[in-house]
């Protein structure tokens, strides 16, 4: 910490103003001048680890949270995604304008991020724009993706509250059999699994005017545990589901209705792997999704994406990220407990791997990749079945796991794989904005880049350019 410079300005801002305090308030509390915090604020000086520890201290933050970024939906990198669209890129803006925006702007970060993607909905579907309320273009899909990473993917009330839950259902055999008998005896609800039939294009239904549950009988074994779960999510924890939403304020009712969800998921996730013991068995286990799939009664899936929330300050696991993708390429799901290394508004970087898994279904497939910030992530890719077997649920999905390098020892599926030897995949953010000059994969040019194209010869890739 003492050998780099910490510029956290607008972070130290913004706890001030969660607190109510004024600067001449917290420059007293904390022991400096109310200039110097000023400064502070402004990017002027830098935070020293002193100061930093006395923060944590008095305000109860979590040190690598608040220093690592805390929260910070659009950087750099994504603001940089954005700029490079044909519709900005004569503008020439440079990166360091792009950093001092995400650092010490960063609602504004976020409001352009918004636009950008209201602007590509528009694009895709013309018709959303036209009764000219600009509201409609902000996707549900994307509203609650970016309000879940600014949280980072971690709620520590959803989590207390499974943990006590989890815990006191916590059953060797099944938890599926302790969390029926719950619902029955706490909320009169009986569960039940039906055919398929009974439920039409439905998975799961509560039907309230009758306290039942239902099940599709085609519902895999652990998505049949992961609904009930589910159901004792939104039943037990009703209040708290309910005052989350209203506090995140979302723009209609669709996009709340879809967060409520996604909450309750995530609660689901917490109770069947409550968070003590789901964090100490993928210590133990040195975080093997299949061991840890039959210790908690999980899926892949769940456990995967449980591996991105566990970020409970002074009990944190290996900081994840997840994607999940159809063999179309869409994404699905796109989860980061630290930073995410590819793009925002676009897909992956073909040099990545995890479409392999198609090609290798049930297998585990390992690459290291590296950043063109000279980053390092170890990653894995498998693939997993739809949670429900029909005839419209089409095929196999894949997911991609991966952490930083550094914490890759900790994995049981890097074991024997020579880190310091192996061999390396260069990987970049997104085709446009990507600096890398000799890659075959590119798919188009990068904005804001000259051209390097001779038509006596040709070169690797489609697009060569000269270097900044």
């Amino acid at each position: 910490m003492s050998a780099t410079k910490l510029f956290l300005g607008h972070r130290l801002r913004r706890l001030r103003r969660d607190q109510l305090l004024s600067q001449t308030d917290m420059a007293a509390t904390l022991g400096i001048s109310p200039s110097y915090l000023n400064h502070l604020e402004r990017n002027q000086r830098p935070v020293t680890a002193a100061l930093l520890l006395k923060l944590t201290e008095i305000y109860e933050i979590d040190v690598r949270s608040f220093a690592s970024g805390g929260g910070v939906r659009t950087g750099p990198d994504e603001l940089a995604e954005i700029f490079s669209d044909t519709l900005l890129s004569d503008l020439g803006v440079p990166r360091y304008e792009l950093a001092d925006l995400a650092h010490n702007a960063p609602a504004v970060a976020d409001s352009i991020a918004r636009l950008y993607a209201a602007l590509q909905e528009a694009v895709r579907n013309p018709s959303l724009s036209d009764g000219g309320d600009a509201r409609g273009l902000v996707t549900p899909e994307n509203w609650v993706r970016d309000y879940i990473q600014q949280h980072r993917n971690h709620y520590p009330e959803l989590e207390a509250c499974a943990e006590t839950l989890g815990g006191a259902l916590s059953d060797p055999l099944s938890m599926a059999e302790p969390m029926r008998r719950r619902l029955k005896d706490a909320w009169r609800i009986d569960a039940r699994v039906v055919p398929q039939s009974e439920l039409g294009n439905l998975s799961q239904q509560y039907d309230s005017d009758r306290r039942l549950f239902l099940m599709s009988s085609q519902l895999r074994a652990e998505n049949r545990t992961f609904a009930l779960a589910y159901q004792l999510a939104l039943t037990e924890f009703a209040s708290v589901l309910e005052r989350m939403v209203a506090e995140a304020a979302p723009p209609d009712e669709g996009i709340a209705q879809l967060l409520h969800m996604s909450l309750a998921n995530y609660a689901a996730g917490a109770i069947m792997m409550p968070y003590g013991r789901f964090l100490k068995s993928c210590e133990e286990m040195q975080y093997s999704i299949d061991r840890l799939c039959g210790e908690f009664g999980a899926n892949v899936e769940q456990v995967a994406h449980r591996f991105t929330t566990l970020s409970r300050p002074g009990a944190r696991g290996v900081p994840f990220f997840m994607l999940r993708v159809d063999p179309a390429g869409n994404i699905s799901k796109r989860y980061a407990g630290d930073q995410f290394p590819f793009s925002r508004f676009g897909g992956t970087c073909p040099r990545w791997n995890l479409h392999a898994a198609f090609q290798a279904a049930g297998q585990v497939v390992t690459q290291l990749i590296e950043t063109p910030d000279g980053q390092r992530y170890f990653t894995v890719a498998r693939t997993i079945e739809r949670p429900i077997k029909t005839d419209l649920s089409g095929g196999l999905l894949a997911i991609g796991l991966g952490c930083d390098v550094r914490h890759a020892h900790k994995l049981s599926c890097a074991e024997g794989y020579d880190l310091a030897n192996a061999k390396v995949t260069p990987v970049g953010p997104a085709c446009a904005i990507c600096p890398r000059l000799d890659c075959g994969y590119r798919a188009n040019a990068p904005a804001g880049r000259m051209l390097a194209v001779d038509r006596m010869q040709k070169t690797i890739s489609p697009y060569p350019f000269v270097a900044a």
